[in-house]
């Protein structure tokens, strides 16, 4: 029985009473243990918006001991001991631990609890369906499960910053052997301990995503409504199907190793530790014979497709703001759709580029630089056809279109930037530098978040009815956009001067940052980059009041105030259970903009091809000859 038949057919006479009592469900299993797609994707949305902030937060006080290294911190360095334990901040001033914890933090939490929840899961579970014409998720139950996973693991990650030492402390990366023997020893508890609670929350996030990936596939290749071909599929619904592949494929692998280096934690196993290593001059009692280069293949594995999690749905958010305030199709629809699929495709065979200090041959190495040359093609593609689709468009510069023009730019400086990491030559002096965190930033902060910001501005309305104030909205891109610029663009600088991005003091001691790059050296950059920092932060205000006070005071909009094309515009807003009044056909592709002939500039999905549209298209593909 498709989507269609479940929605419109009654079996019998008491199908209408039963359709009524799952209304009434208890506020419990409304809006918390829910099974509907849209309570869920705002569950997502709700808890990666928190988590983003406070990865944020941990990175404004890392910058705090960049710029002024070994200065308390006024205000509310006094108050951080109280939260984070005596040994994180003792009179205000940050220790080295407690540096590093953040560091390791800040780049776990903003990645695996605030984009990935927020890029694929929110936006996934509240707009797949809608676009696709489904009334829900092939598996809601599991649905419901996969966000009870990643909270649970959002909060053992939160618990680990209050066991003693402190939340893990060995990147965000957990390399080993330092990730094997961090907070062991008597002191720490064999369990409550911040590094192995970090491997227990991952299990519970990667749970999520896999739960997450299976759903999405399902119901994309099951629940489509009628008429939507594969090629009449939203652009953005492509690249969620995309995304949910490589978590599915990308995920497991990890999995396999974070129980092994949790195994070699707690159960003295050696499936990443080497015979013969002096932890705090006595040797080590392992067997030995494990290797740490496995995990760094193992971890790689995952992450660098990660990075295509993360970059995916933001560029599908944008192909679909683009297309509606340019007022004209997206250029190039089948080239984008060829394009994901080989990023898909690409994504697995690139990982060693991380790796290149590692001592592989030179025909590895020569394998994985091509390969990491040859994906950035695809990536260029889609790119140069969201520049080619504004060429001669009726650009409306709303917010979520500021948002998505300032998202190009951003991007493709990322992208550009991480062409010289793909070489061992020039990496071999750029890795573990700030250009690798400046180079990685561009494309996840200005690029991706830029992209979640606008696609929240954009779908706001249907979620709620009501539309966010426009005023606040440039309140709030403005600032973000100069500061994000201000913040990463000297880190170019840093990183060629030589600033290791894990450095504690910040960089003052290495002899080459001392050398001036516009007038600053690079570890003086610090300063007024942690400014940018702090400021961005207050930059966030506007966007939280206007979100907020949008939900109830917010302008009241019809069903469709961005005049969009696509089905889950067809639908109330909010959407009800169920999603559609009439099940929604589809007759056209997703981006019928500007149509000869048409009294308004946009045409729906779901209405019917005009006979004399068909007559003007078949003129079109066969003129006449003169």
């Amino acid at each position: 029985m498709d989507a269609s038949t479940s929605l419109e057919t009654h079996p019998h006479p008491g199908a209408h009473a039963a359709e009524h009592e799952h209304h009434e469900l208890g506020w419990w299993r409304k809006y918390v243990f829910s099974t509907d797609h849209k309570v869920i994707g705002i569950q997502y949305g709700f808890t990666g918006l928190i988590f983003l902030f406070f990865g944020f937060s941990l990175m404004m006080l890392m910058r705090w001991q960049l710029a002024y290294p070994g200065q308390a911190l006024p205000v509310i360095g006094k108050w951080i001991p109280h939260i984070f334990g005596a040994g994180s901040m003792p009179d205000g001033k940050m220790t080295p631990d407690f540096y590093n914890t953040l560091g390791a933090m800040h780049g776990t939490i903003m990645v695996f609890l605030g984009i990935v929840p927020l890029a694929f899961a929110a936006f996934g579970n509240f707009v797949v369906p809608l676009q696709i014409g489904a009334p829900d998720m092939a598996f809601p139950k599991v649905n419901m499960a996969s966000y009870w996973a990643v909270f649970v693991g959002g909060l053992i990650m939160l618990t680990s910053f209050f066991v003693p030492g402190g939340a893990a402390k060995s990147g965000w990366t957990s390399y080993v052997p330092l990730a094997a023997v961090a907070d062991t020893g008597p002191a720490y508890h064999p369990i409550f301990n911040g590094q192995t609670l970090w491997l227990v929350g991952f299990i519970f996030l990667i749970t999520s995503s896999l739960l997450g990936a299976i759903n999405f596939i399902a119901t994309i290749i099951q629940l489509r409504a009628k008429g939507l071909t594969w090629m009449r599929l939203p652009f953005f619904v492509w690249a969620q199907f995309v995304t949910a592949f490589l978590l599915l494929l990308a995920f497991p692998p990890l999995e396999a190793g974070i129980i092994m280096q949790l195994m070699d934690r707690v159960a003295a196993t050696s499936f990443f530790m080497p015979a013969g290593l002096v932890v705090n001059g006595a040797a080590m009692q392992i067997s030995g014979g494990g290797s740490p280069l496995l995990w760094q293949h193992l971890f790689w594995f995952l992450a660098h497709p990660e990075v295509y999690v993360l970059i995916l749905p933001g560029m599908g958010i944008v192909a679909e703001i683009l297309a509606n305030n340019s007022r004209k199709p997206l250029w190039g629809y089948k080239s984008l759709v060829f394009s994901v699929l080989t990023i898909g495709f690409l994504s697995f065979i690139v990982w060693a580029h991380h790796m290149w200090l590692t001592g592989m041959g030179s025909a590895v190495s020569a394998f994985f630089q091509t390969t990491t040359l040859i994906i950035s093609i695809p990536s260029v593609i889609i790119l140069s056809a969201f520049f080619i689709s504004l060429w001669g468009g009726s650009i409306r510069f709303n917010v979520p279109m500021l948002f998505t023009t300032a998202f190009l730019p951003m991007f493709g400086i990322g992208g550009l930037t991480g062409i010289p990491l793909a070489f061992n030559s020039a990496d071999l002096y750029l890795h573990d530098t700030y250009y690798v965190i400046a180079h990685f930033h561009y494309i996840v902060a200005p690029g991706t978040i830029f992209a979640l910001f606008a696609g929240i501005y954009y779908w706001f309305p249907k979620a709620t009815g009501r539309r966010m104030n426009e005023f606040w909205g440039k309140v709030h891109f403005w600032p973000t956009l100069v500061c994000m610029n201000a913040i990463f663009m000297p880190m170019f600088l840093q990183g060629m001067a030589g600033m290791h991005r894990r450095w504690y003091d910040g960089g003052q001691g290495w002899n080459v940052s001392g050398e001036h790059v516009w007038g600053l050296t690079g570890f003086q950059w610090n300063t007024p980059i942690s400014w940018a920092a702090w400021i961005m932060g207050l930059a966030q205000i506007p966007f939280i009041i206007n979100f907020f006070w949008s939900i109830r005071h917010g302008e009241k909009v019809n069903d469709n105030p961005w005049e969009a094309t696509t089905l889950e515009w067809t639908a109330p807003s909010p959407p009800p259970h169920g999603n559609f009044v009439t099940t929604p056909i589809a007759y056209r592709g997703p981006y019928e903009y500007s149509l000869p002939g048409r009294d308004r500039d946009f045409t729906m999905q779901n209405e019917p091809v005009e006979p004399t549209e068909r007559r003007r298209r078949k003129a079109v593909e066969q003129p006449a000859l003169v």
